[in-house]
């Protein structure tokens, strides 16, 4: 098991044949396996299984199924290979979350907004206190970028400040997956990802992921998640890999996709009217491509290499909007989440009461653009039209 950091980027061969070496028989796509033991070879002498002669990254046959099984190992190679480190699934994304905690054991995190609930898993660690990103003293940075209000966050300013001070940074990339940005080339020491998001790509699967730089931290992962029993189930995991397969396809497009309707809904902004899209709807659209150069001069297209993120949102001017929009639309789904192939909308404080109920949140699916842009035009009118009767 090395300690280098892999370094490969992703290509739709990686995400097809990644994990060819663990294919066995003629059978093209993996069988689904619920089995949760296996069984034990007949061996010439009585000494017991040694855990430190077995390879839990490459097993050569499995044992019990919250230690290791063929289709997870499959997901989380393709997964190492695509992120540039070393993967380890989890059962979400939260278990994810949990699983960073535990392994840094900080007594101090720094973290702003971030990954809807995190902030309660950090509050049952009595042994861990929060601060707020700029706060000293911090052994952990905690850096949800794409933010929650969908605008890019400079990674390598949060790394040199936390390894300034002898601390750590954690990257939550969920919003942002490869090919999009590639969080360790700026300094993270740890990437997470809600892998039910753009890696399930799906909305049919939970999944969390946690990527370390080295050999070593993945097997200190892989005890943690042993006995902590935060393991991915057998049917979850298959679903993970048949989702990353496609990748490569998918948020490339979604990005192209969010950018151009974010890009367009933005003319509209301010109150304006454009387009068939009525004055005095649309306030304000938040998107990394509207973003701009900071004063530090950190511009986010450099970070997002690979493209924009493919989740946006918009600030309409009245809370009534945002109510009846999610549920005035055709093609686009009222649920919660993001990431699949379908579009989805949804008014945020429906599901986080903490939230402007005038801020509605875009995850864009694979749709061809302008018939998401007719029906969002088509929605805007309708939604306005009974409040101009009144």
């Amino acid at each position: 098991m090395t300690s280098k950091t892999m370094h490969q980027r992703l290509t739709g061969t990686v995400l097809v044949h990644g994990d060819d070496e663990f294919a066995h028989g003629s059978e093209v796509a993996p069988s689904i396996s619920v089995t949760s033991t296996f069984r034990a070879p007949l061996t010439e002498d009585n000494i017991p299984l040694n855990p430190e002669d077995f390879d839990f990254r490459n097993p050569t046959r499995h044992v019990y199924s919250r230690c290791t099984q063929n289709v997870s190992t499959r997901a989380e190679h393709v997964l190492s290979k695509i992120n540039g480190g070393y993967a380890m699934t989890y059962a979400s994304g939260l278990a994810a979350s949990y699983a960073a905690l535990v392994y840094f054991h900080p007594k101090r995190i720094a973290i702003s907004g971030g990954y809807h609930g995190f902030h309660n898993t950090i509050a049952k660690r009595p042994s861990t206190q929060q601060a707020k990103l700029g706060e000293s003293c911090c052994s952990v940075i905690y850096v949800e970028t794409i933010t929650e209000r969908l605008e890019t966050r400079d990674i390598k300013f949060y790394a040199d400040k936390v390894h300034a001070a002898g601390g750590k940074l954690v990257v939550d990339s969920t919003f942002a997956p490869p090919p999009l940005q590639y969080p360790f080339k700026w300094g993270a020491d740890m990437v997470l990802h809600s892998g039910s998001k753009y890696f399930g790509g799906h909305s049919d699967l939970l999944c969390g992921v946690l990527v370390a730089q080295t050999g070593e931290e993945w097997k200190t992962l892989w005890t943690h998640r042993t006995f902590l029993g935060s393991m991915m189930g057998s049917l979850e995991s298959w679903l993970l890999l048949r989702s990353l397969r496609t990748l490569h396809l998918r948020v490339p497009r979604q990005s192209e996709s969010a950018e151009g309707l974010a890009r367009w809904l933005s003319l509209a902004a301010g109150g304006k009217a454009y387009d068939g899209i009525p004055a005095g709807v649309i306030d304000k659209v938040w998107h990394s491509s509207l973003q701009g150069t900071d004063g530090r001069g950190f511009n986010p297209e450099v970070q997002l290499e690979g493209g924009w993120n493919p989740t946006f949102s918009i600030f309409l001017t009245d809370p009534e909007y945002a109510r009846l929009l999610p549920h005035s639309l055709k093609y686009f789904i009222p649920a919660t989440s993001l990431g699949g192939v379908e579009s989805l909308i949804e008014q945020r404080s429906s599901v986080d009461p903490t939230a402007d109920p005038r801020l509605v949140r875009i995850s864009v699916g694979v749709e061809d653009l302008e018939d998401l842009k007719s029906d969002l035009r088509r929605a805007f009118q309708e939604i306005v039209r009974p409040q101009t009767r009144l």
